[in-house]
């Protein structure tokens, strides 16, 4: 494996990045911006990203997307679409706006009227219905309308192969908001007095800033080996990197975002702070796809 990203690898990364830095929002009041997501919406459907996989592109190319979606905080559906492309073009399902259901729920569905799931080895089409409130502020779930119908049956690798996405992705989902929170910290860290010096001069903030670092770090190599392996390794291989890469990416995740809430200090308990947007969405992409140590074999720290 060449863990070196390609030129157009890092295009496509700094593109993403540029979109969600000039698109995402940049504090929780914006997040009911309608007009700023309305531009989100547009700017994302013209990129054309959501159909990743159908346009070849391979499973590194979709999580550098999604990593750089999860740090912005980006609040328009992707992670269900690009997932639900890729079991469309294994189906021959019709195109169009199609997001996943996981369990009785459709995800990222804010403007998406269908879905797909799979259930074993078949893929099950049906429509979504309300919109439902959740933890994370920045992607909205849907109830699932009715009974689902059959449009298709993957083989057993194929299947795993899909699994191995939908898990590489949430897992490049942590690691981008894990990015984002700590970014978040380290900026209060740099303006933030007390004792008339900022407070990332002191060992103690320095330090937990430190060592999140190191678990993002880490998370970025576990991802980046499991989303090789969605095309490159025999499908249960992949299948096991990727859960490896979700249960390592959802641990440090979690203590990433705790540890920008606790920099922050009082104001980290705040509505106001983007501290917990990132810890919420950090929780509920750990419950999306969700590996238990059990399935890998391995203990983890």
């Amino acid at each position: 494996m060449d863990a070196r990203l390609t030129t157009e690898q890092r295009e496509l990364r700094d593109a993403a990045a540029r979109l969600a830095a000039d698109l995402g929002p940049g504090s929780v009041l914006e997040l009911d911006d309608a007009e700023r997501a309305a531009r989100l919406e547009k700017a994302v459907a013209a990129t054309g990203w959501r159909t990743l996989r159908s346009d070849g592109a391979s499973g590194v190319e979709v999580a550098l997307v999604a990593e750089e979606f999860g740090r912005g905080l980006v609040d328009a559906p992707f992670l269900g679409p690009v997932l639900a492309d890729d079991l469309r073009r294994r189906t021959g399902a019709p195109g169009g706006s199609w997001t996943v259901a996981v369990g009785a729920d459709a995800l990222d569905a804010r403007g998406i009227e269908r879905v797909l799931a799979l259930e074993g080895a078949r893929v099950l089409a049906g429509r979504t219905g309300t919109l439902t409130p959740g933890a994370d502020l920045t992607r909205r779930t849907a109830e699932v309308v009715g009974p689902l119908e059959a449009v298709g049956e993957l083989a057993d690798d194929e299947a795993d192969r899909w699994r191995a996405l939908a898990l590489v992705v949430t897992a490049a989902d942590l690691v981008g908001t894990s990015r984002g929170a700590h970014t978040l910290a380290c900026d209060y860290a740099k303006v933030r007095e007390q004792y008339g010096k900022t407070i990332g001069s002191y060992q103690a903030v320095a330090h937990l800033l430190a060592e999140s670092l190191a678990l993002i770090e880490g998370s970025v190599s576990v991802l980046r080996h499991a989303a090789w392996a969605v095309d490159e390794l025999e499908p249960a291989a992949a299948l096991r990197a990727a859960r490896i890469a979700k249960v390592y990416c959802a641990r440090a995740a979690r203590t990433v975002c705790e540890t920008s809430v606790q920099v922050h200090g009082g104001i980290g308990n705040t509505w106001e702070c983007l501290a917990h947007v990132h810890l919420r969405r950090a929780l509920t992409s750990t419950h999306l796809f969700p590996v238990s140590l059990k399935e890998i074999d391995l203990g983890l720290s």
